[in-house]
């Protein structure tokens, strides 16, 4: 009674353990929305393009703050007695205000920094986007090999059937020994695309580690959470894309840095200051150099404007050449970038119409392959129908069920994988017509 009760105990156990591990099995998928949001948080290219914009921010500020007064202040005592008039006020401490009054140039490169912040942003959203693209190809890849592992797997349990059936035959005479050696073959080659799949699996797996930060073993893709591929053509009209915006004001922030140089040339530049410092007639005879009725001075405060007119200074002018030149380069980058786009276009979309065709064709195939099957499995079980009289058809071998299911299986694999092609190659034109939005929008809804 005692060893039944613990019986029951163990089994309440290992009932009561299974329910705790199904639940963890499932825990342990990790999303396409969270494998993104990661990628995007741990990507070197992602926070490289961050410090650029805080660099750009700085460089806005830093423009901006010319005009705004900077307060300095200073002192100095003498170390030893000083001898005669040595041309320097004794001065104790000191402090002064400065700024920039006026300047079209720092106008103008205002201007440029403003843009060139705006430039920094467009190109940290072009780095989303494109760690985006790689994290959901890596994805969508790992989930479809995953799935033709389970085909290859149900491939091989259907050849190893094949070669016993095959065995069986062969010893009893029935078959010759090369239908048992084509049998085997099949099986070794079905083997060898298992441990494919098995190998670009783990290498997938390494990667989206990389990626994101996330144990490789933690990494099992979650079907569910893949939403729709938008079927986006060529013929759309394309949106202006993140890494061309910011090639256009890249450009632009150029030519206003090169105007802010150009103006420097010849506009006037003016400057306010404000000074005061307090002197001391401690260690030195500052004052028998003065009117004794006139006492040096303790305290001493000025102010004024300053303006500054070039009327030649051809380091400027030179200066202001090289920067029109960058700006001039940096433009014909930004046209070139998207004349490389539209070709870029009308490749991807001429790829996608062949991806497409083949995608269709592979899935007719998969269902022509499954009918067979079926056919396959109802004349093993009734019979063909057509009896056994001269002319009537040989019936199906008991190996015909096994290469039935390979095939479908194989035809299921192909279909698979033609599917792949066809979202990585939507995925990348979603990203060239600009779109690559809807897509994080998409992840967003899932």
């Amino acid at each position: 009674m005692a060893g039944q009760n613990s019986r029951l105990m163990l089994a309440g156990v290992l009932a009561g353990a299974a329910l705790l591990v199904v639940p963890a099995a499932a825990w342990a998928q990790v999303s396409l929305r969270t494998v993104v949001e990661m990628a995007q948080r741990n990507s070197s290219t992602v926070r490289l393009a961050q410090a650029d914009v805080l660099k750009a921010a700085a460089n806005l500020s830093e423009s901006r703050d010319v005009f705004v007064p900077s307060l300095n202040f200073g002192s100095g005592l003498p170390v030893f007695p000083e001898v005669g008039f040595t041309g320097n006020l004794p001065t104790i401490w000191d402090a002064n205000v400065q700024s920039l009054a006026f300047s079209m140039g720092q106008i103008r490169y205002v201007q440029a920094a403003r843009m060139g912040l705006r430039a920094a942003q467009l190109s940290l959203n072009d780095a989303k986007e494109q760690v985006t693209l790689d994290a959901s190809d890596d994805y969508i890849e790992l989930d479809t090999v995953n799935r033709e592992l389970e085909a290859a797997r149900e491939q091989e349990d259907d050849a190893a059937r094949l070669v016993a059936i095959e065995q069986e035959r062969a010893e009893a005479g029935v078959d010759p020994l090369s239908q048992l050696l084509q049998a085997r073959l099949t099986a070794a080659e079905i083997k060898l695309k298992r441990l494919h799949l098995e190998t670009r699996a783990a290498a997938l797996a390494k990667q989206i580690s990389v990626l994101t930060g996330l144990p490789t073993a933690s990494i099992v893709p979650d079907h569910g959470s893949i939403p729709e591929i938008p079927a986006v053509t060529g013929d759309e009209v394309p949106r202006q894309s993140a890494a061309l915006d910011s090639a256009e004001m890249i450009a632009r922030s150029k030519e206003r840095a090169a105007k802010g140089d150009q103006l420097r040339t010849w506009t006037p530049t003016l400057g306010f200051g404000v000074l005061y410092n307090r002197n001391t007639t401690v260690l030195n005879d500052i004052e028998s150099y003065f009117n004794p009725k006139k006492p040096f001075p303790a305290n001493n405060f000025s102010s004024g404007i300053s303006i500054q007119l070039p009327i030649f200074n051809a380091e400027l002018r030179a200066q202001a050449r090289a920067s029109a030149a960058d700006a001039l380069r940096a433009k014909v980058e930004a046209e070139q970038a998207e004349r490389q786009n539209e070709v870029q276009i009308v490749e991807l979309d001429s790829s996608l119409r062949e991806l497409d065709t083949e995608a269709e064709i592979a899935s007719l195939k998969q269902q022509i392959a499954g009918e067979q099957l079926k056919t396959v499995m109802t004349q093993l079980e009734l019979g063909s129908g057509a009896g056994n009289g001269p002319g009537a058809p040989a019936p199906l071998s008991p190996q015909a069920e096994q290469q039935a299911r390979i095939d479908e299986r194989a035809k299921y694999e192909d279909a698979l994988d033609a599917g792949l092609q066809l979202s990585k190659a939507r995925l990348s034109l979603l990203r060239a017509l600009g779109h690559m939005q809807d897509w994080l929008n998409e992840l967003q809804i899932h």
